[in-house]
């Protein structure tokens, strides 16, 4: 990829950041009433030059009403945005320079064009320099395994090719800020192990800021030290990954295939929550190592197979707003 520029600092900051939206509901045969829907509330945060930052919450939470204010596509309602001391409203296109954006249901893709005239249209709309389009070009072709498919129209592509050509296609201008929304969504377990590699690679030899929300706990343990849950509009939760469950009191799940069957096993630090025939599902916290818990099964045990299942992040903030909930009640 091109050279990293820009120094330590802040590029991501929001400040009381609203979004409101009017919507009309039917109130009898003739009648519409007019209602207010809060999706952004009064957020605030900031994010440091060449940091990977997960921003996670349940459908509806309001992460992509979010990531389409930092890129000027919605105008906030109140409150101040800065991406690199740019305001997104005002300089658009100043700012769609410094920026790549991949909103997983959708693509920037030319639909009827082979992948490689896709990313001919993008260097000629971003006017990137022949030489530096030729070297991003290649390191993204190499690193997404992108090469067998540049002559193929995007309406032929699967889902997990055409991601890989719009993750690559949001990097050939070599932006500073990247903006990831459900980037894995519907991929298989090869293709999301390539799309993680290429976006560590990439914050790791650019130091490209990424703002990445997912469903995936597997997206944010591999690729983020911090998160961010947003519900209900407002920001819940910052801070590591561990600190969220720890606060959640979430737990992962070992499912384990024996090699007859035996009764539920009790072994320190887990326990068995289901049991069918040689099949066990072992919940242990979602903060803590499964490795102890694999090589105690091992040493003592005789394993066929076995599975880490993480928990949805839904299930996660369900059990940190119960245990808050818990707490001020005095449970």
């Amino acid at each position: 990829m091109g050279d990293a520029t820009g120094g330590a600092g802040t590029v991501i900051e929001l400040d009381g950041v609203e979004k409101v939206f009017e919507v009309r509901r039917r109130a009898g045969a003739l009648r519409r009433t007019r209602h207010e829907v809060r999706a952004v509330d009064g957020i605030s945060f900031s994010v440091p030059r060449g940091e990977v930052v997960g921003y996670i919450g349940p459908n509806g939470a309001g992460k992509s009403t979010t990531i389409k204010m930092l890129t000027g596509i919605l105008n906030p309602s109140a409150g101040r945005i800065r991406i690199d001391g740019i305001d997104p409203t005002r300089e658009r296109t100043r700012l769609a320079r410094r920026i790549g954006v991949v909103f997983g249901q959708r693509t920037t893709l030319w639909w009827d064009l082979p992948l490689r005239d896709s990313y001919h249209l993008v260097r000629r709309m971003y006017r990137i320099e022949p030489a530096r389009y030729a070297r991003n070009l290649e390191a993204c072709v190499e690193l997404l395994d992108l090469g067998p498919l540049l002559d193929v129209p995007v309406r032929q592509l699967s889902l997990g090719q055409r991601m890989r050509g719009d993750i690559a296609a949001a990097l050939l201008h070599d932006p500073e800020v990247l903006y990831l929304d459900e980037p894995t969504i519907g991929l298989d377990v090869v293709s999301k192990t390539k799309v993680r590699s290429f976006l560590r690679e990439v914050n790791a030899e650019r130091g490209t800021t990424v703002l990445l929300t997912t469903h995936d706990l597997t997206d944010i343990e591999t690729l983020c030290r911090r998160v961010m849950v947003i519900d209900h509009g407002r920001l819940v939760y910052d801070g590591d990954l561990a600190g969220l469950h720890a606060v959640g009191e979430s737990e992962r799940t070992l499912v384990v295939d024996f090699a007859r069957e035996l009764p539920p096993v009790e072994l320190p630090g887990a326990r068995c929550v289901r049991s069918e025939g040689p099949r066990q599902w072992l919940a242990f916290p979602a903060s803590a190592s499964a490795a102890p818990l694999v090589a105690a099964l091992a040493d003592r045990f005789p394993l066929v197979d076995l599975s880490v299942r993480e928990p949805a992040i839904e299930d996660v903030i369900a059990r940190m707003y119960g245990a808050a909930e818990d707490r001020r009640s005095g449970a």
